[in-house]
This record gives structure tokens, sequence and C-alpha cells, in this order.
């Protein structure tokens, strides 16, 4: 069995051991060693990575059995001993943000009774569901004492209590487990069961911080940072925020009331917008007079919705087609539409003679054409078009 260095050091970052055995799979290599700090994942940590003799360590796994495989990127020798060296890095920044996890998830059942029921390290952070819900105001309450706990340098220890002591002890568990328990004991803020290596002290965290959370099975999940990851998180919000603030000319702690009066004065002018589209679409159509023939209108400020509120009411006062345009230079859009016309099959033959294009279900399509005004004009004053 794989001796587990990092139950007992977790901040041991290089160590040496004897390769046990290796064997190839799936283009990389499994390998035993006699003794390992790399962490395989679990409890909801991700693995370790790292260097073997230096041979990358890709990925980890933990087998039934309990004995511990490195995947890495080249084989290595059977018996050969080789010296390695964790990726500490990454490792620390694991051990602050499941640490930190222990620490919120403690004074969440303490302060409110609600217990872990999940717990998921991603790209977008830490994931932790509880099987109660809790408010703002609770979620703001455990975030304050979680940081006033890493102020406080708490200790960090870790035992593992025969049956008997474990019997008079409490402590949390998402498992009933009776054997081999290694308990992860956080001073005046939490115990529990736990199998991943953790930071020595809480001030190692250095920071937590819980962000959006969302009801969740009766629960509720929340997603959290913890060290140097809510730092950089921090830093990048923080440099958005001053950019939002020079942009609006607003201090820092005011964007927010800044966004919704910028946000109000948009809804405002999106109100006078829509009014002066409806002006210049009732301009429009008051010029429409009743035909046989075909309508055609020019608006070259025009948008799609107003070319089709155009057609709509020249529609009912041809016998042939009202065709609408925006634009100008030999660049338009149009929408035309019919009561009495095939449009799908005209549209063809129209896009054909004047280098247009689109399309659409009757009564009504739209689309692009290049021709000049004074050739479309010419055109629909001279286009007869059969009923459908």
């Amino acid at each position: 069995m794989t001796e587990r260095l990092y139950y007992i050091d977790s901040h041991l970052v290089k160590f040496s051991a004897v390769v046990q055995s290796c064997e190839e799979r799936n283009g990389k290599w499994a390998v035993k060693l006699d003794r390992t700090a790399f962490f395989p994942g679990g409890g909801g940590q991700l693995p370790d990575t790292g260097y073997i003799g230096g041979v990358r360590v890709a990925d980890m796994e933990e087998l039934d059995d309990g004995e511990i495989i490195h995947i890495t990127e080249s084989p290595l020798d059977p018996g050969a001993g080789v010296e390695c060296a964790i990726d500490w890095d990454t490792r620390f920044g694991y051990m602050q943000n499941h640490t930190g996890e222990h620490i919120i998830s403690g004074l969440a059942h303490s302060l409110f009774g609600v217990n872990n029921i999940g717990f998921h390290m991603g790209a977008e952070g830490v994931i932790v569901d509880w099987d109660g819900y809790l408010d703002r105001e609770q979620l703001e309450e455990i975030e304050r004492r979680a940081n006033e706990a890493i102020h406080r340098d708490l200790p960090i220890t870790i035992c593992f209590p025969g049956p008997e002591e474990l019997g008079g002890l409490e402590y949390r568990s998402k498992l009933d487990i009776t054997e081999n328990v290694r308990l992860v004991s956080i001073e005046d803020v939490d115990c529990c069961a736990c199998c991943a290596p953790h930071c020595l002290r809480t001030g190692e965290v250095g920071q937590i911080k819980l962000y959006e959370s969302v009801k969740n099975k009766g629960g509720v999940r929340v997603r959290m940072l913890a060290g140097m990851d809510a730092y950089e998180d921090m830093r990048i919000k923080f440099a958005n925020n001053s950019e939002i603030s020079n942009a609006l000319s607003a201090k820092p702690n005011e964007t927010a009331a800044a966004v919704h009066r910028l946000m109000d004065s948009a809804e405002e002018l999106k109100l006078q917008i829509r009014e002066l589209k409806d002006s210049l679409i009732r301009r429009s159509v008051s010029a429409l007079e009743q035909t046989e023939g075909n309508i055609c209108v020019f608006e070259p400020d025009f948008d799609g919705d107003m070319l089709r509120h155009v057609v709509n009411v020249g529609m009912e006062l041809c016998g042939g087609i009202c065709a609408a345009f925006s634009g100008g230079d030999r660049a338009w859009k149009y929408c035309m539409g019919s009561k009495n016309v095939n449009i799908s099959k005209a549209g063809k033959q129209i896009n054909a003679d004047l280098s247009g294009r689109g399309g659409g279900k009757p009564p009504m399509i739209q689309g692009s054409m290049t021709a000049s005004r004074q050739e479309i004009e010419e055109y629909f004053k001279k286009a007869l078009f059969g009923a459908e």
C-alpha cells in the first residue's frame, strides 16, 4: 500500500520515492510509488500535478483497494529511486479553497443548522451545496465570521481517532464512516471528516468571498473563492469597476447608482425614439394613396419594423405590390407585400430584375437590393404581377 505523506504533512513539496510499477495506459503511464505526497483527489478537492523523476504527472487516480496511481507523460523504470516535486502553487490554491469551504460550512452548521451535502472545485470557483436555505443576510454573516476566523490565525489539526474515541466526538461528515476516519479540526470553528490536505492555520487561507447563491433542491448553492483565487478575482473586479467609475464620472463606491441612472435615462430615450418612429410611420402612411397598381415608398432612415408597418398599410390600398425601401446610393433594404399577388413568386422575379436578394412567406418578403432609386421606381410603375 502506498504511504500517504500528504496525510501527515500537507506542506511537503519535494520528496523521494521508489517506483514500484509502471504500466502503459492509453498513451500515458500508470505509475505506483512506495510513498507519495501527491494527493489523488477526493472530498471535492482536485488531484495534484507535478513531476516524478523529471517526468510530468498529468493526473492521479485512487483505486478501490486504496492504491494510488500517478498518470505520467513518460515511462519510469520500476525499482528506480526518484525525486518528486508537487506543483505547489496549484496545491496551495486547492488547500486555501478547501479549507475555506470547511470554515464556511462549519459556520453555516453551527449558526444556522444546515449541512454540507455537496462540494466541487472547478473553473468557476468552489461550489458548495447546503441542505437548508440561507438568505443574503445570513450568508453575509457567515462570510464576515469566516474572515474573522482567518484573521485570528487559528490552528488546524489532523487526527485519526479510534472507534471508541470517535463515538464521543461531534464532527461533520457527508459519509457514514466509522473506520479509518481522518478528522480535520479548526479551533472554535469546525470539525469535519476529510481525506484531503489542508492549510496549517486559518491565516493561510488569506480571505474568503461568497458570490452567487441560488435555491437548490430545498437548500442553497453558493459559489465561493478563497486565498489567491479570491484576490485575483477581486483584482479583476476592482479594475473593471474603476473603468466604469471613470466612464460614468462616479465615485468607485457609487457606480451601481450611476449605472441605474444611466439605465433609467436609456429607457426614457427608448420611449422617445419609439414615439419618433411612430410619428414617422404615421407621416409615411398618410401619404399613401389607393391604386390598382403598385405602391413604391422610399424612407432612407427606416428600420425593418418601420418598413413592415408601411407595407401592412400599403397592402390594403393597392391591387399589386406595396414595396418599401430604406437606404440609398444603390444599397437598399426592402420589405414587400401583397394581398392579391403571389409575393414569393413575384419576389424571385423582382430580385432577378433589380439585383436583389431575399425572400419570405406570403403575404410579405424582405431582403436587399443594389439598383438605383430611379431604376426601382420605373420598374414598379411599369411592372404587372399576376394574381395568386
